[in-house]
């Protein structure tokens, strides 16, 4: 009977081992002393900059799509309009402000404004409506800096398209959304390798050393040795 004890006390002893040992491995605060170093560092990012540069010389990965999918995750894309209007209203303008300080990052990309409006009125005065709203959207954007070159307020989708079905007035639906629609021809930087550039423009400008900041101060500034 004592012999048959010890086994249960060494059965039960090495169950909460195994038991410790999961949620040791499960917890993230202690799982590095036992993986490799960094292994908690390494969320799978790294490198991604040169796997995105080659899929995009062989032509594995859609270019314009991760662009667009950047721009609406950091940009409000949809600006939306009173009844019966193509008029920008302060929220609208404040919005479009800051879809245009994302298009000024990227002078290799175009952009295509489509307009819509919700389900009262004709068809024909609904995508007449939605284009005019398109217009004034890539009117101000231009006013800001945007060459019209890369900017395209396309054929009004006008009541085809609401996201509210209702047949009565609803401001979600009186909208347009912004959304990159290319590259521009011949730019120098597009396809020549340099595509990892242009997505981490930003961390690429971060590793740029002091020395290229003399001068704007104004100062004694001097440039570390």
């Amino acid at each position: 009977m004592q012999g048959q004890s010890m086994i249960r006390i060494s059965l039960a002893l090495a169950s909460l081992g195994l038991i410790g040992a999961c949620s040791v491995s499960n917890d993230p605060t202690t799982r590095q002393f036992y993986e490799e170093a960094g292994s908690i560092t390494d969320n799978g990012d790294f490198g991604n900059a040169t796997m995105n540069n080659t899929q995009i010389m062989n032509g594995e990965k859609a270019y314009v799509y991760d662009l667009s999918k950047r721009f609406a995750d950091e940009v409000t894309s949809t600006v939306t309009f009173a009844f019966n209007s193509a008029t920008l209203e302060p929220a609208a303008i404040n919005t479009l402000r800051e879809q245009a300080n994302f298009i000024r990052q990227f002078p290799e990309l175009t952009f295509r404004v489509y307009g819509h409006t919700d389900l009262v009125g004709s068809q024909a005065y609904n995508k007449a409506l939605g284009l005019r709203r398109a217009q004034a959207v890539v009117r101000f954007l231009a006013s800001q800096g945007i060459s019209t070159s890369r900017l395209e307020a396309v054929v009004s989708y006008g009541e085809q398209q609401p996201l509210i079905f209702t047949e009565t007035r609803e401001r979600r639906n009186r909208r347009t959304v912004t959304e990159v629609s290319g590259w521009v021809a011949g730019h120098p930087t597009v396809l020549d390798g340099r595509y990892a550039e242009v997505i981490y423009r930003d961390y690429v400008r971060s590793a740029e050393p002091r020395s290229t900041l003399t001068g704007i101060t104004g100062g004694d500034f001097r440039p570390d040795s």
